[in-house]
C-alpha cells in the first residue's frame, strides 16, 4: 500500500471536548436559573396589591413596580407601534412622551391598544388635554420582536409617527430627547388610555427551571459517560 497510515487521535482529546461541553451545559443551565428568577421577581412584582409609589427622575425602578408620575403630554410627538398582536388580532400601541421638567429625560407612557383598522388609524383618537397632570401605571418596556430587519422608522414620515419594534436608542433619536429607561404602562383605570392588560411574559418561571434541569442532566449524564471511558481505557492498558 502507498498510502499512509491516518494517526489516530491523541486519547485526551474526547476529554478535553466532553469537558468543553460539561462546561457549557452547566453555563446553559444556570442561565436558565437566572432568567427563571428574573420571570418569578416580575410576577410578584405584579401581584404586588400596594399603592402607587411617587415617581422621580433618577429612582430606581423595578419590573411591574407600581408608579405615579407627574407631568405634561407632549401630544405633538407620539409613537404609533404597529404589528401589535393581541387575541390574533393586529393593532398598535400608542405611546405618548411625558415631560416631567426641561431638563429631565422623557417619561414614555404607553396608553394601550388600539385594533388596526382598513381605514387606517384616525390621530383625533390621540388627542390629549393639555396641562399638568398626574398618571399612574407599571414599570414595564418597549415590546422586543422575536427578528428585526428593517429601521423601526421611516425619517420621513410626520407626526405621529408609525414604528415597528423601535429601540430605546431610536425613540430617541426620533424624539430628539433622551428617554427614562423604562415605560410607564397606563393603569386600566386611568383616562386617556386604551386596552390595557399588561402581564407578565406567558414563558413562566418554570419553563426555565425545566430547561435548567435538562441541562444540568445533560451534563451530567455526559460527565458520567467521560468518567467511564477515562476507567476503561485504564484498566484495558
Amino acid at each position: 500500500m502507498n498510502g499512509k497510515m491516518k494517526k489516530p487521535l491523541p486519547t485526551w482529546l474526547p476529554l478535553v471536548v466532553g469537558a468543553f461541553l460539561v462546561v457549557q451545559f452547566a453555563g446553559l443551565g444556570a442561565w436558565q436559573i437566572s432568567r427563571g428568577l428574573e420571570k418569578r421577581a416580575d410576577q410578584y412584582a405584579y401581584s404586588d396589591e400596594t399603592g402607587f409609589k411617587a415617581w422621580q427622575d433618577g429612582m430606581a425602578v423595578r419590573s411591574f413596580q407600581r408608579l405615579k408620575a407627574s407631568g405634561s403630554y407632549d401630544g405633538e410627538h407620539q409613537i404609533v407601534l404597529d404589528n401589535i398582536i393581541i387575541n390574533s388580532r393586529y393593532g398598535h400601541y400608542v405611546l405618548t412622551p411625558l415631560e416631567i421638567a426641561a431638563d429631565q429625560p422623557l417619561l414614555l407612557i404607553n396608553r394601550g391598544w388600539l385594533e388596526k383598522t382598513d381605514a387606517g388609524l384616525d390621530a383625533a383618537r390621540l388627542e390629549l388635554p393639555a396641562g399638568e397632570l398626574s398618571v399612574r401605571g407599571r414599570a414595564g418596556s418597549l415590546p422586543k420582536p422575536g427578528y428585526k430587519m428593517d429601521d423601526a422608522f421611516d425619517a420621513t414620515q410626520p407626526w405621529p409617527k408609525h414604528a415597528v419594534y423601535p429601540s430605546p436608542e431610536e425613540v430617541a433619536a426620533a424624539l430628539g430627547h433622551e428617554i427614562q429607561p423604562f415605560v410607564l404602562l397606563m393603569e386600566h383605570d386611568e383616562d386617556h388610555g386604551f386596552l390595557r392588560h399588561w402581564v407578565p411574559s406567558e414563558f413562566g418561571p418554570g419553563k426555565h427551571f425545566g430547561y435548567a434541569l435538562q441541562w444540568f442532566a445533560m451534563g451530567a449524564v455526559l460527565s458520567g459517560l467521560l468518567v467511564w471511558n477515562y476507567r476503561k481505557k485504564r484498566f484495558d492498558t
